[in-house]
C-alpha cells in the first residue's frame, strides 16, 4: 500500500474567532428522553493481530465497518488487565474523596502552561467535577492522594499499546501503509490529555445534563467509567444513542483529528452526558488521544478528489486547542472552524 501525503493549501494554519459548540448539519435533538437503547459494534483487538489471516480480515473487516457506519465501537481483548483498569478508576475516586476541596482548587487553572486542571460545575448546562491531566509524552498528576498517580501512570502506560495498535490497524483499512498513522500523529510525541469526572446523582445536579453536546480533537477518545450508563451519542441517523460500556472494554470514539485527516471519511460524533437517570455518583476516565502538538493536521491526499473535495484547512493540533482562546489542557474542538 502507498504512503500517502497529506495536501497544503494557502489557507492553512488560517482560523476565525468562532466560538459556538460544535455542530454538524443535521438537526440535534437535545431532549435525553428521545435517545434509545440499540446495539453498537464490538471490536476485538486481540484478533486484529491475529496469526490467522482468515479470523485477522474479519476483524479488521469488523473495524471498518464501526469506524465507516458508527465511528465509535466498544473494544475488548484489548489486554490492558481488569485490576489495572479498576485501579485507576479507584485512585480517581479517592483523590475526589480523600483530598479537600480547598486543595483541589490549587488545580484551578491559572496559566497556558497548566498540565494539572480541576474544575467544579453545577449549573443548567453541566453538572461535574473534573480532574484533567496530561497523561502523554510527559504524564502530571496531583501528589495525593499517593495511589492516584501510581494507578494512573500505569494505566496509560498499558494503553500506549493499545493506542499504536489501533493507529496500525485504522491505516490498515483506510488502505495506507500500516504506520502511516502512527508517523504522520507522531504518536510517539502525541498530546494525551485525561479528563477524570464525577457526575453527581441527579437530585443533586442543577439539571439533566452533564456535559453538554460536543466534538472531542485528536485522534480518537478512549473512556472507561464505574457505574454505567449517562453517555449518550449522535448518530449518522440523528438520534441519539444511550451507551452501556461492557465492563472493562474501553468505548472508543474518533476524534475531530481523524476526520480531518480522512477528509471526512471518518466522523467525529457529537456526544453528550446526561444525570437525570443517576441514581449514585458515576466516574468516568475519558483520554483525548491526539498528534503531536506541533502536527499539522490536513487531509490526505488519498482522500481528496474531483468528486471528494479537499473539506478542511490545515492546523497544527496546538493552534486548534487554541483556537477559541483555550489552553491546550483544555482539550476544545474548534472542528466547525476548519471546516471550508
Amino acid at each position: 500500500m502507498a504512503q500517502t501525503s497529506p495536501v497544503h493549501t494557502q489557507e492553512t494554519s488560517e482560523h476565525t474567532n468562532i466560538t459556538s459548540v460544535p455542530s454538524s448539519n443535521i438537526n440535534i435533538p437535545m431532549d435525553s428522553v428521545l435517545a434509545v437503547d440499540e446495539e453498537i459494534p464490538t471490536v476485538d483487538f486481540l484478533m486484529l493481530f491475529s496469526d490467522d489471516p482468515i479470523q485477522q480480515s474479519k476483524a479488521l473487516d469488523n473495524l471498518s465497518n464501526a469506524c465507516d457506519e458508527y465511528g465509535f465501537f466498544y473494544l475488548v481483548n484489548h489486554g490492558v488487565p481488569d485490576s489495572v483498569i479498576e485501579g485507576a478508576l479507584e485512585g480517581i475516586a479517592d483523590f475526589f474523596e480523600v483530598t479537600k476541596e480547598e486543595e483541589r482548587k490549587e488545580y484551578v487553572k491559572s496559566s497556558p502552561s497548566d498540565r494539572i486542571m480541576w474544575g467544579l460545575n453545577s449549573h443548567a448546562g453541566e453538572n461535574r467535577e473534573y480532574l484533567k491531566v496530561v497523561a502523554h509524552p510527559q504524564f502530571h498528576c496531583p501528589a495525593k492522594p499517593a495511589n492516584l498517580s501510581e494507578a494512573l501512570e500505569e494505566y496509560f502506560k498499558r494503553f500506549q499499546d493499545v493506542k499504536i495498535g489501533l493507529a496500525r490497524a485504522i491505516s490498515k483499512i483506510l488502505g495506507l501503509e500500516e504506520f502511516y498513522i502512527e508517523k504522520f500523529f507522531n504518536l510517539k510525541s502525541g498530546f494525551d490529555v485525561s479528563a477524570m469526572n464525577v457526575y453527581p446523582p441527579n437530585f443533586q445536579s442543577k439539571g439533566s445534563i452533564g456535559v453538554p453536546s460536543h466534538t472531542d480533537p485528536g485522534f480518537f477518545v478512549s473512556l472507561i467509567q464505574d457505574v454505567n450508563g449517562g453517555l449518550q451519542v449522535l448518530s449518522h441517523k440523528g438520534k441519539w444513542i444511550n451507551v452501556y460500556i461492557p465492563r472493562n472494554a474501553f468505548l472508543i470514539q474518533i476524534g475531530d483529528h481523524l476526520e480531518i485527516l480522512t477528509n471526512g471519511k471518518y466522523k467525529s460524533h457529537i456526544h453528550q452526558v446526561v444525570v437525570d437517570n443517576n441514581k449514585v455518583r458515576r466516574i468516568s476516565l475519558a483520554t483525548l488521544h491526539g498528534p503531536s502538538l506541533d502536527t499539522l493536521v490536513i487531509p490526505a491526499t488519498k482522500f481528496v478528489d474531483h468528486f471528494h473535495p479537499l473539506g478542511y484547512r490545515g492546523m497544527t493540533y496546538k493552534e486548534s486547542l487554541e483556537a477559541n482562546g483555550h489552553h491546550e489542557i483544555e482539550v476544545q474542538s474548534c472542528l466547525e472552524q476548519l471546516r471550508l
